[in-house]
């Protein structure tokens, strides 16, 4: 008669399991499989070797490290999507096979005490430490894909990289931050020639002559390492608010990648406490003007934030398009 355990799991399994990803089912096959209780490193292998974005990582590791190196002292040769042992394996008595396995183990145990964590510090997902918070916050804005290629993390594991790294001088800060997988933050470091010393000197880039330039502070309601936030001085509604770059950037064509990140998140934040400190708010116009002819009058980049309350114009149809007289409604 099957046991009450038995039937517990059984009905979980065939009935009340309801599945996002496939952790749940190989989670408790482990723990069946270790006896009932199972660390969570070995859980977690057990994902690792079901999670194809981190075979192909280590697919690129086999052929463009060890595969190579192998290869030039003769001891394997590439054969399609295999590796062949070069020296005849079948003259090889078992007793010589565990040998060689045992020289192997050496290898690797003389190694891994030689150099400890530092092992694997190729797969750390940015110079240093980056909490699970913070990597929760960057995977969610980039909607779980590379920002460069685009790829979705289900077909290749994606990783936290600091925009301008940590030792040059690159802030631990959200707008700093940016999704990038595997193979694109590796192509980033190997290809990447930009002189951060100039990038940096570029960052404080400021115009004696810009009102934006030179903020009065008590202006000043929230700010990250790139962009500020000020209340309109000539607002269209209540709580009219502009984010502004602190570089001197005159279009938000000229802005760095991650300066436009820094506004955005400034945006967004700034949405929450508006809303928060007027509930009468339903919507919000965003909007920048780039150039005299597109009526930018301060030659300095910055986005309006524009709170809309029901009533605030007797049609509000139309939006932004009514900055040509006549195109609003349609």
């Amino acid at each position: 008669m099957p046991s009450n355990s038995f039937e517990t799991l059984r009905d979980f399994l065939s009935s009340r399991m309801r599945m996002a990803h496939i952790y749940q089912p190989l989670m408790i096959r482990t723990l069946l499989t270790y006896g009932g209780r199972a660390s969570i490193r070995q859980i977690a292998s057990t994902f690792l070797s079901k999670d194809a974005s981190q075979l192909e990582y280590y697919e690129e590791i086999t052929k463009n490290m060890p595969g190579k190196v192998l290869a030039r002292h003769g001891i394997v040769r590439r054969e399609g999507d295999a590796f062949k042992l070069l020296p005849d394996m079948s003259s090889l008595q078992p007793d010589e096979i565990d040998e060689l396995v045992r020289l192997c183990e050496a290898k690797l145990d003389e190694y891994m005490e030689k150099r400890g964590a530092a092992v694997f510090a190729h797969r750390a997902l940015a110079l240093g430490y980056v909490s699970g918070s913070v990597r929760y916050e960057v995977l969610k804005r980039a909607g779980s894909r590379c920002e460069l290629c685009g790829i979705p993390h289900e077909e290749r594991a994606l990783e936290v990289d600091h925009i301008v790294p940590r030792k040059h001088g690159g802030p631990d800060d959200l707008a700093n931050y940016q999704a990038l997988c595997w193979k694109c933050n590796a192509n980033k470091g190997a290809r990447d020639a930009t002189d951060f010393r100039a990038f940096r000197e570029k960052h404080k880039h400021r115009d004696a002559e810009c009102a934006f330039c030179d903020m009065e502070p008590k202006r000043i309601v929230a700010e990250n390492a790139l962009a500020v936030v000020v209340r309109d001085g000539y607002p269209v509604t209540a709580l009219h608010t502009l984010v502004i770059p602190k570089r001197h950037a005159i279009t938000y064509f000229d802005l760095f990648t991650s300066e436009r990140r820094a506004i955005e998140q400034l945006v967004d934040s700034q949405r929450v406490d508006i809303v928060a400190e007027d509930q009468s708010v339903g919507g919000f116009n965003i909007g920048m003007n780039a150039g005299e002819v597109a009526g930018q009058t301060v030659m300095h980049c910055h986005v309006h934030l524009i709170p809309r309350r029901g009533g605030d114009v007797p049609n509000p149809r139309g939006g932004v398009r009514h900055v040509i007289p006549g195109k609003g409604n349609y």
